[in-house]
């Protein structure tokens, strides 16, 4: 008997969850980023997530890629090198919750390359919720980022966020586009694949020998990575890349979360009241 489709709110929670993973990996990153150079920490990443990706793979027996699945998701992967290493950049400048913050320019552009590039619909509760929530990400940087003052490294942070947030923009078009014509397996181990093998030349030049612990930490960002990404790829192959755009907002709620449990950062009233508008901004994108 073949299994219902997922419904909107089923979707919609997928994409919350997988959010959570990835900002758990963020955190993990960051703290990993006092040890360790960004473009070993992005390869052990991508790494050890190949593996996952590839029992993933050998489970689905996908068959082999086409000759355009695999110059687009080799396209992918170089995106996906560039979106990595500058937010691990980022991570070890800016405390999470803010890059985290600063990142959210990414939904806005995403639902723009979702209408532009794939014609996608942009309705009215889809747009007043990217102003919501581009409005809460303005209220957290201006009270927070703003009363720790600009310097030097702040603003190198900033802007390798924001190179981070349009190539994610980008690449969340890219993955909706061949979500709904290559398999999902496929897609996952390309952007493992593709990011492990540019990266292994520049993390040898910059290697430090981890520890057996932080082997252990390095394959968990795997583990989450890997599966955090399937989880979108599935959102992603059954609802509009604008639709699920005003989600990646609630990523800010995890960020709070996990910036207090792993580095002890309290956040401001202005910061808590940008995420209650991002959260209602979120809520009403997905009311029918």
């Amino acid at each position: 008997m073949p299994r219902p489709p997922l419904s909107l709110t089923h979707i919609v929670l997928l994409a919350i969850a997988a959010e959570g993973l990835l900002t758990l990996m963020d955190a993990i990153i960051k703290a990993l980023s006092a040890r360790y150079p960004v473009l070993q920490i992005a390869f052990l990443r991508f790494g050890f997530g190949l593996i996952g990706a590839a029992i993933y793979t050998a489970w689905n027996r996908p068959g082999w890629p086409t000759r355009e699945a695999t110059l687009y998701n080799s396209l992918r992967a170089l995106l996906i090198v560039v979106i990595a290493t500058t937010f691990f950049f980022a991570l070890a400048r800016l405390p999470l919750a803010d890059a985290i913050a600063l990142s959210f320019i990414s939904p806005v552009l995403t639902a723009v390359f979702g209408v532009l590039l794939l014609r996608e619909r942009l309705d009215w509760r889809i747009a007043v919720a990217l102003a919501g929530g581009f409005a809460g990400m303005l209220l957290i940087v201006g009270g927070g980022l703003g009363s720790g003052g600009m310097s030097r490294e702040v603003l190198i942070g900033a802007a390798a966020v924001l190179v981070s947030a349009v190539g994610y923009a980008l690449n969340i078009v890219m993955l909706r586009h061949r979500a709904t014509r290559d398999p999902l397996s496929q897609i996952v181990l390309f952007q493992n694949l593709g990011p492990a093998v540019i990266l292994a030349i520049p993390a040898m030049w910059v290697w430090l020998p981890p520890s057996l612990s932080d082997y252990a930490l390095f394959a968990l960002l795997g583990t989450l990575g890997v599966t955090a990404h399937t989880m979108l790829a599935h959102a992603f192959a059954r609802v509009e890349a604008a639709r699920l755009a005003p989600v990646g907002y609630v990523t800010l709620v995890w960020g709070i979360l996990f910036g207090f449990l792993f580095f002890a950062d309290v956040p401001g009233l202005a910061t808590l009241a940008g995420a209650a508008l991002i959260v209602v901004a979120t809520i009403v994108s997905q009311r029918r």
